[in-house]
């Protein structure tokens, strides 16, 4: 039996000793002495009984271990042209200190911060000095529009917001203070301050209520960290829910921090005092766990990259990153990949760096495609690593355990489940479904630690979302199948939520938008194929009755609404004027029909529609034909 093997089947028949022995790995302030608590269950908690601070084992024990000279972060921002490295010591001496910043402003063990700041040192100091006070952190992914802002104040009741004065892009400054001052605007919530980090390029205007983060450190002394219970919450990260309303997902103190270790080592092959970087952002899962936590908790160095992987300057950029800082592995999603290739296809770039410590390229965030995976591994000479995870699940699902025992690839598949993952493909059912059938990728519960107990102050709409359709399982929201060898293919999301360049997006929300305009009747939103971004989503309205508008003018308007309300990340550039929509004759919208038309396939006609013939005079228009 090989060491995956191994490992996989004892996670699961006994989960009690696998996740204790892994426990083993984190300093604790009271060590648990059991792994599991299933007495509220379907609601699960991971070391019930443990104590211990995550900014802690972040920095502090890897001090005390001797090693406060080893860099543990590593600042690289092509926009800016500027990079700085910050040692174990001075990260936790910064850390330390803007924690008693924000102890200074009220914030105590279970307050809440938002988190709205550009790829900069400061997101990771600000997170980790949350986490020093036993706060709970919710990072904003930066630029997002003041609506989706305003309502995760509302869910969330921050005592303080830290945000920057800006952020930068290749060609642009993006002003985030009037961002931040309209989404006060419209919450109903009000934080009792602002802590503004003013950059140099592009300062914001102080109001009543804010104050600058140098004059916020400038009388602060450093704060001790504080010990939490390990099911007490580290963040909320908020993800798209197809009812409009956000979703906050939890993530605990110790069951993170404890699988998180653990990934490092078994999954990335990453060891102490390595250079991993993932090119990723803080207001993404990813960023959470594999630039700021992850490497931190296991003494590695990690990379924080504020650029693109295109222009700034060049397709280079990310060869370049990786030869100037000796970077061992790299995680990004296969949408940098497919950006990179698209402007230089044959790797020219590539040829004026040396990677001679490189070795592996790990790949998620959308589904890799073949032809991108051949692209990476011919140019590269790496193994290049599909994996496949969730905001929810904190940590990988499915991956190749390149630590405990590198297996073979199968371009197309994300490899096999992990320890504690207990993956199973069911039919509408919910009965098991064999080798080589697609169908509802599920997980059997109890989840592992790091992923999430529950939903922010609603563990009803947990159940609801995650727990209700198939008794005993969590619901992925993903199809796909698993083969005779055990491997698991990913094909897609079985509801409305798109998968646009990394960002999951509901189409929901901009379907919300759309039916907002007086012209507008009724629409549809669907997630179509992209070669560059995995989806892109498509909009389709039906005008009201006696409606003048030009379909130029209103695709203007529609697509700077979606813009306004959902912003940017969505990608919203192409919405048609139709005469009517597919339905079923209970007055569904026949979406996924749709999907597969504009993707290229013969889709059939279902035997529940109201009218084929609406249907029929929308393929050319779904299939873009002239």
């Amino acid at each position: 039996m090989g060491a995956y093997e191994d490992s996989y089947r004892r996670s699961l028949a006994d989960p009690e000793g696998f996740w204790l022995e892994a426990a083993g790995a984190i300093t604790w302030t009271r060590p648990p002495t059991r792994a599991l608590d299933d007495s509220a269950a379907p609601i699960y908690r991971w070391f019930p009984d443990g104590e211990l601070n995550t900014s802690y084992n972040a920095l502090d024990r890897h001090i005390e271990a001797g090693l406060g000279d080893r860099t543990a972060l590593i600042y690289d921002s092509p926009v800016t042209d500027y990079t700085r490295s910050y040692t174990y010591a001075e990260l936790r001496d910064e850390v330390a200190l803007f924690a008693g910043a924000l102890r200074d402003q009220g914030v105590r063990k279970g307050d809440r911060v938002i988190v709205y700041l550009p790829m900069i040192p400061e997101a990771v100091i600000t997170m980790l000095a949350c986490a020093r006070l036993g706060a709970i952190h919710s990072v904003v992914f930066g630029g997002f529009a003041p609506k989706e802002l305003a309502a995760r104040i509302d869910d969330a009741r921050p005592k303080v917001i830290v945000a920057a004065s800006c952020g930068i892009e290749p060609s642009r400054l993006v002003e985030y203070k009037p961002i931040v001052d309209a989404a006060l605007e419209l919450a109903r919530h009000r934080p009792d301050r602002t802590i503004l980090l003013q950059r140099e390029f592009l300062p914001g205007r102080l109001g009543e209520g804010d104050i600058a983060w140098s004059d916020a450190v400038a009388n602060a002394t450093p704060a001790d960290p504080v010990p939490v219970a390990a099911t007490d919450p580290l963040y909320v990260l908020y993800t798209s829910g197809t009812t409009g309303k956000p979703k906050g997902v939890v993530r605990d103190n110790g069951g993170h921090a404890v699988a998180l270790a653990w990934t490092m080592g078994a999954v990335y092959d990453i060891k102490p005092g390595d250079v991993w970087w993932t090119a990723s952002d803080v207001g993404w899962v990813v960023g959470h766990s594999y630039i700021v936590y992850a490497p931190l908790l296991i003494g590695a160095t990690t990379v924080l990259y504020e650029g693109k992987p295109v222009g700034t300057p060049d397709a280079g950029a990310f060869w370049r990153v990786i030869s100037d800082h000796g970077v061992k592995a790299l995680f990004t999603a296969p949408t940098a990949l497919r950006a990179i290739k698209k402007v230089d296809p044959e790797a020219a770039e590539l040829a004026k760096y040396r990677l001679d410590g490189f070795s592996t390229l790990f790949l998620a965030g959308e589904r890799l495609d073949p032809e991108t995976y051949h692209w990476a591994h011919e140019k590269l000479g790496v193994p290049v690593v599909d994996h496949w995870w969730q905001t929810e699940t904190g940590w990988p699902i499915v991956a190749n355990p390149r630590g405990l025992e590198p297996l073979p690839v199968k371009p197309g598949s994300a490899t096999v489940p992990l320890p504690g993952w207990d993956v199973q493909v069911l039919d509408a059912d919910g009965s098991r479904l064999p080798a080589g059938e697609e169908g509802s990728i599920a997980i059997k519960l109890p989840l592992p630690p790091g992923a999430l107990p529950t939903l922010w102050g609603d563990d009803q709409r947990y159940i609801d979302n995650y727990l209700s359709r198939f008794d005993g399982y969590y619901l992925t929201g993903d199809s796909g199948y698993v083969d005779a060898d055990g491997y698991v293919f990913v094909m897609g999301r079985t509801d409305d939520v798109i998968n646009v360049a990394g960002h999951r997006l509901s189409t929901g929300s901009m379907e919300a938008v759309l039916a907002s305009h007086p012209a507008v009747a009724e629409c549809a939103v669907i997630g179509v194929h992209d070669a560059l971004k995995g989806q892109l989503p498509r909009g389709l309205v039906v005008l009201k009755a006696g409606a003048t508008i030009s379909p130029e003018v209103l695709q203007g308007e529609l697509v700077a609404a979606i813009r306004r309300d959902i912003g940017p990340v969505a990608a919203f550039r192409d919405v048609s004027v139709v005469d009517a929509l597919p339905k079923t004759r209970s007055g569904k919208i026949l979406r996924k029909t749709m999907r597969g038309i504009a993707d290229g396939r013969d889709e059939p006609v279902p035997s529940t529609i109201e009218d084929a013939t609406v249907l029929d005079a929308l393929r050319p228009i779904l299939r873009q034909e002239p």
